[in-house]
């Protein structure tokens, strides 16, 4: 079997650890470079899509439009960049989502009596993760980014640990780390034993969203979860069984998970 990396990065220790796994037992693994023009003439018998760039959704819709698998979809993937979609589109499934505010620039936020959390509408790298306590941190991001189209999330402590659950297929690995907004230096992350409840709220996140390689963020607030972000295809670095989970899903001939876009939103 030909298995193709749609990725900037095939050194990723997941991508490595899986294509070693993979050539093991006989597979040939293929780099597609996300800036390739066009597809090969000859493709692969399918893609992981990490790259999450313009050019690399186009590059697999392409090979979707010639019949070509890719986990995850092209759709599924920009989906989940936008924030404002994926919140209302968890809430309309019905799960624990953060409420969540859409607004065109953090200069449209007014008065506030409580913490909260400004992010970039659109996930990126070096995209916008911030909280604001105060006016004063307000107009500082609003200088920083004062066209960035932003969501807004109350902030909510919890713990003090976020709950990591990523997603391989219909195998969940989890593990608790400490807040992004703790103050540095910030401790490693801890093994989590993830209840089975949250577990099976993780796989309907990727029955909604049409993903097979995905992560959950969720906070543990009064003993249940919030969810407060999904990614497409996250890192999992030291994962203990997930390059296993990946090489299997790969060879696994069920098709690629599709979205069920919701009515009035474009997938793109």
């Amino acid at each position: 079997m030909r298995i193709g990396l749609l990725t900037g990065d095939p050194g990723h220790p997941l991508l490595a650890e899986t294509a070693a796994l993979l050539t093991a037992r006989g597979h040939r693994i293929e780099h597609l470079a996300p800036e390739t023009a066009a597809p090969p003439s000859d493709p692969a018998d399918i893609y992981l899509l990490k790259a999450r760039t313009p050019a690399a959704l186009r590059l697999a819709r392409t090979l979707e439009d010639r019949g070509v698998p890719v986990l995850n979809s092209a759709a599924s993937t920009e989906f989940c960049q936008d924030r404002a979609f994926m919140a209302r589109r968890a809430v309309e499934a019905g799960f624990p989502f953060a409420p969540t505010t859409v607004l065109p620039n953090p200069r449209h936020l007014g008065a506030f009596e409580r913490p909260l959390v400004i992010k970039s509408r659109h996930s990126r790298r070096g995209d916008l993760v911030t909280r604001v306590a105060d006016p004063d941190e307000l107009r500082a991001v609003a200088r920083r980014r004062p066209d960035e189209p932003i969501v807004v999330q109350d902030f909510t402590p919890g713990t003090g640990w976020d709950h990591k659950l990523w997603v391989i297929g219909d195998q969940v690995f989890a593990a608790l780390r400490q807040s992004e907004f703790a103050p540095e230096p910030r401790l490693p992350d801890r093994a989590s034993r993830i209840p089975h409840p949250w577990a099976d709220l993780a796989l309907a996140v990727g029955e909604v969203f049409g993903l097979d390689i995905y992560g959950v963020d969720m906070l543990e607030v009064h003993g249940s979860p919030v969810i407060i972000d999904v990614n497409a295809f996250p890192g999992m670095r030291g994962r203990a069984g997930a390059p296993e989970a990946l090489a299997a899903r790969v060879l696994n001939p069920a098709p690629a998970r599709r979205l069920r876009t919701p009515a009035g939103v474009s997938a793109g």
